[in-house]
């Protein structure tokens, strides 16, 4: 591969033009495809095989023109104070809201409060429920202003007016604080390269891989039902990841033209040995997203598959466009260093007698920061090990208390007015009443329809938890029937979670006696159905992405022990990051410095995919550092010695990527969107954790114990193998071959 690579990076240094102009085609392209594209619709969050989307099917079905999965809105109103909802004049501007929300063409139906038992016992709350034809995501902007000018006259007249439910669903808004994480990036960029001409380079080619990537999404968004989160997500990731990766062949380039080579020469290399770690990091990452369709969620499978397709893309323009890019830049990019190493400066390239002593021969430059950290981890290998492992047990202990849920309204900040509609309820209705449940009673096979449907009504109302049943409303056949019930508890509560099932034990006993099948559904019964279905599915998932990885690295690093670690150590970092995003979205700690006004349960989908992402950009550390030390051990230097000249050569360009990456993550802890904000900061925080604590602290420690065993392989697997070459042995010519291990650490250290 690194033949490969060699000569493609060259191609792409010689070819500049021709290279750059292909990228800049498909940027236009995609932004064309993009700003043509018509806007995106409905993107339908469906749970296969699971109850509630049984009984969601099954609505669609017998009740047609229903309008299932139209918007809702809960336009809530709230009397003066000592005044009641039931007084005229409140009561008659109710009715006008009422028929001004009638007018709409996208209007299904309006609830008057007043004739539907809507108004609260004390009289001071009422809500009236409006239902559309079609998704919020579809509802025209004239539909969202007439429902919002209803509100506001109301309030005119001297009501409370706020409006709940996802007719006035917004596209998610992720502010300027992701602009701030670019800024943090390129300012890590010019201090890592000490020039503005080399630190531009890795994020124009990342802006303009998201760039194809984003506008990919965006034109292909109505077409495969795309979520507005999906290209804010694949944004996150592929901005990430491809500063990180031009960073890495920036970086190696650099250093090749310090050894005296020329600038083509230089730009193959690092393409053919940077670029096959970040051809291998690479897939890594698209393996851990592509592996979430065995979740089976088609929304999460369609979020995995676009930030792969980001990822991909900026592996392809980390390959063929840094070369070019450095090819226009020339002289402008310089050396490593302000020295180069010249012939017959034998001194400096001899290795250390022993990893264990830190002092530098007589003339030698001062070891830099990377050499000196690593030099003390192997000198106090079981100390440093223990203390890392300590030290992420302690921040996982949290995840111990995790708590699973999706957002509602409950999680939106108090300055909304869906959250506002939501509490009014709440003091009016009771808690429960934010998240009702649809019961499906299916009595095609029954003898007795109607005595089914009042026997699960009845039934359910003996339940514990529940506060209101409504009578059964039938379809036009005659065979199928609703019944909405209303718990006493809020709907992310685990006390909700019980009723559901409660109710489904039920409908199992009333079906054995009457043929009637007793589905339960709603959005509260899907966030449950979710939960469960992504418990059951994150066993797999880890086994399948970890087991496919775990077989790649070993074919990276030719060892059985260095691949196991790498999975061992992921596992202490995502716990970790994990108990952080307990203690502050669930727990509350530090919640008002991440913007987190209503704590509640971590979203559902947060282990799954924290585990797919981390896993990814975990190993892209592991095998950028990894590489650099078993270039050094496979080029002759003592296993002890490897480890201190990976980190001389790749610490302070990991550190640099680790904290661009933190930094861009972080950024999207200022989004709108609670699922994003959440996200954001646990992909950060597990970079710190993962970055810093594992690979920078627990892999040099373990190495320096296992010592030669680290790069144990049987012989026979050895054979079994290909030969990938990441180390870039085939590009050494013959005198390099030829060296004695002097040489071959002074190559090393390019």
């Amino acid at each position: 591969m690194a033949t490969f690579l060699y000569k493609l990076g060259r191609l792409a240094f010689r070819r500049r033009h021709f290279v750059a102009l292909i990228w800049v085609a498909l940027l236009t392209l995609a932004g064309v495809g993009a700003a043509s594209a018509p806007p995106a619709g409905n993107s339908s969050f469906s749970i296969p095989g699971t109850e509630a989307q049984k009984a969601f099917d099954l609505l669609e079905q017998r009740f047609p023109g229903a309008s299932a999965d139209g918007a809702t809105a809960r336009v809530v109103f709230k009397a003066p104070s000592g005044e009641k909802m039931t007084d005229a004049g409140n009561k008659a501007t109710v009715e006008k809201t009422v028929d001004e929300l009638s007018d709409g063409s996208e209007v299904a139906s309006v609830a008057d409060p007043y004739t539907g038992n809507a108004v609260s016992k004390d009289g001071t709350i009422a809500y009236a429920s409006v239902k559309y034809d079609v998704s919020g995501m579809e509802l025209e902007e004239s539909t969202k202003d007439a429902l919002e000018d209803a509100a506001q006259q109301a309030r005119d007249a001297g009501l409370t007016v706020e409006v709940g439910g996802d007719a006035l669903q917004a596209v998610p808004e992720t502010g300027a604080t992701e602009v701030i994480g670019i800024a943090v990036a390129a300012v890590v960029l010019v201090i890592t390269f000490g020039s503005l001409v080399a630190a531009g380079l890795p994020l124009l080619t990342a802006l303009i891989g998201v760039g194809i990537g984003v506008s990919s999404i965006t034109a292909l968004a109505s077409a495969l039902e795309l979520g507005s989160t999906t290209s804010i997500l694949a944004m996150m990731i592929g901005l990430a990841v491809g500063i990180d990766y031009a960073l890495f062949i920036v970086s190696r380039y650099r250093a090749e033209l310090a050894e005296g080579r020329e600038r083509e020469e230089a730009a193959g290399r690092a393409v053919g040995t940077a670029g096959s770690a970040v051809v291998f990091a690479g897939l890594t990452v698209v393996i851990a997203l592509v592996g979430l369709a065995v979740v089976n969620i088609p929304m999460l499978t369609k979020m995995g598959i676009a930030a792969a397709g980001t990822v991909a893309i900026a592996v392809l323009i980390a390959l063929t466009m840094i070369p070019a890019l450095l090819g226009y830049a020339g002289r402008r990019v310089k050396p490593a260093g302000a020295k180069g190493k010249r012939p017959g400066r034998s001194r400096k390239g001899e290795p250390q007698p022993d990893a264990s002593q830190p002092e530098q021969p007589a003339g030698q430059p001062k070891a830099n920061l990377g050499t000196r950290w690593a030099s003390f981890v192997v000198r106090r290998p079981l100390a440093v090990l223990l203390l890392g492992v300590i030290g992420l047990g302690a921040a996982a202990v949290p995840a111990t208390s995790l708590e699973l849920g999706l957002p509602d309204d409950g999680s939106q900040p108090t300055s909304t007015t869906q959250r506002r509609a939501y509490d009014l309820l709440s003091d009016g209705f009771g808690p429960g009443f934010n998240g009702p449940l649809m019961v499906v009673v299916d009595a095609k096979g029954s003898d007795a329809p109607k005595d089914a449907f009042s026997d699960v009504a009845g039934k359910i109302e003996g339940l514990d938890g529940v506060v209101a049943v409504t009578p059964p409303a039938p379809n036009k056949g005659g065979d199928t029937a609703t019944i909405t019930v209303i718990p006493d508890s809020k709907p992310s509560s685990v006390q909700t979670e019980d009723l559901v099932h409660a109710i489904r034990d039920a409908g199992g006993d009333i079906e054995a006696k009457t043929g009637a099948e007793t589905l339960v559904t709603g959005s509260t019964a899907m966030n449950i159905d979710v939960s469960e279905k992504l418990n059951d599915a994150l066993v797999p998932y880890l086994v399948l992405v970890v087991g496919l990885a775990f077989l790649l690295l070993i074919v990276v690093f030719r060892s059985i022990l260095v691949p196991l670690k790498a999975a061992l150590g992921f596992l202490l970092s995502v716990m970790a990051a994990l108990g952080a995003v307990v203690a502050v979205f669930q727990w509350g700690w530090l919640s008002g410095l991440m913007g987190v006004e209503e704590t509640g349960p971590v979203m559902s989908m947060m282990p799954i995919f924290m585990v797919g992402v981390v896993f990814g950009l975990a190993m892209d550390y592991e095998v950028f550092l990894v590489t650099r030390m078993r270039e050094a051990y496979v080029h002759g230097e003592k296993p002890n010695q490897a480890v201190v000249t990976g980190f001389k050569h790749g610490a302070r360009v990991v550190t640099a990527a680790a904290v661009i990456m933190m930094a861009v993550f972080a950024g999207f802890i200022g989004s709108s969107e609670s699922m994003v904000k959440m996200i954001g900061f646990g992909l950060a925080i597990a970079v710190f954790f993962d970055a810093f604590v594992v690979r920078m602290a627990i892999v040099p420690a373990v190495l320096a114990l296992l010592g030669k065993k680290a790069w144990w392989l049987p012989k026979w697997l050895d054979r079994a193998l290909p030969n990938v070459d990441v180390e870039g042995e085939g590009l050494r010519t013959g005198d390099e071959r030829g060296s004695g291990p002097d040489e071959d650490r002074e190559l090393v250290r390019a």
